[in-house]
């Protein structure tokens, strides 16, 4: 039934989340030419509101909890789990004072309305998974930016999405060259919950009905213990959280 319901609602929802990313290129191009690095974050926090209003017209439910006293003004290093696209909106808006910014795949940066202009322009690291000189180039310019401008970073070790929530083994080398360049940074997880189960039948049609989460782990202090123990206790976190 809800696979029924996903046939008759999918361009609803696909449809509503194209028309924001439309609209959104060129208010971010006006924010951020005239108007500077604040306008245009806002400009990109508002957006995905938008986006994650957008699953609500699927009858699926978006769920964020953050029960941590997390500092301001502190370099933060979130490292979740990944099951899909759609787990990205929520983390932009939910954590927005945080000024979290993502590592991408440089592929993204052409072609996405809203997107690729973020991409490109809103301070996080576009890599090329086929050079690694280049990502860790990436990757210690990112550092930098966080030190300097106490910027957060969202990433996701696993290097690929789960499509089925099974957590996969995190991978360390990405926060290594944070931790490097920005060592005061605080480790905090992130466990995601379900929202690979949206796209299980894939972009079409997708699933109805779906309650999905979003919860904020305890932080953990890096203290100049080695990355990999650091990133193993993060993974633990989350998969005992997933019951994994």
């Amino acid at each position: 039934m809800k696979k029924f319901f996903g046939y008759l609602l999918t361009p609803i929802a696909t449809g509503a989340f194209l028309l924001v990313l439309v609209i959104f290129q060129p208010i971010q191009w006006v924010c951020f030419r005239f108007f500077g690095y604040a306008a245009h974050k806002r400009a990109v926090d508002i957006l995905n509101l938008c986006l994650v209003s957008t699953v609500y017209l699927l009858g699926n439910s978006v769920t964020f909890t953050n029960k941590q006293d997390l500092p301001l003004g502190r370099p933060i290093i979130f490292l979740a789990n990944h099951q899909g696209l759609l787990d990205i909106p929520p983390l932009i808006w939910y954590l927005r004072k945080y000024h979290a910014k993502f590592i991408s795949k440089i592929e993204l940066t052409k072609g996405i309305p809203s997107i690729s202009y973020n991409l490109k322009h809103g301070g996080g690291a576009n890599i090329d998974r086929k050079d690694s000189r280049q990502s860790m180039t990436e990757l210690s310019k990112l550092g930098i930016r966080m030190k300097e401008n106490r910027w957060s970073t969202v990433i996701f070790p696993e290097g690929t999405r789960s499509t089925d929530g099974t957590v996969r083994t995190f991978h360390h080398a990405g926060i290594s060259m944070l931790l490097k360049k920005c060592p005061e940074a605080l480790l905090v997880p992130i466990a995601i919950k379900d929202s690979w189960k949206m796209i299980q039948y894939g972009n079409f049609p997708l699933n109805t009905f779906t309650a999905m989460y979003w919860e904020v782990l305890t932080p953990i202090e890096p203290a100049g213990r080695p990355v990999d123990e650091l990133v193993l206790e993060v993974e633990n976190l989350i998969r005992a959280k997933l019951a994994q």
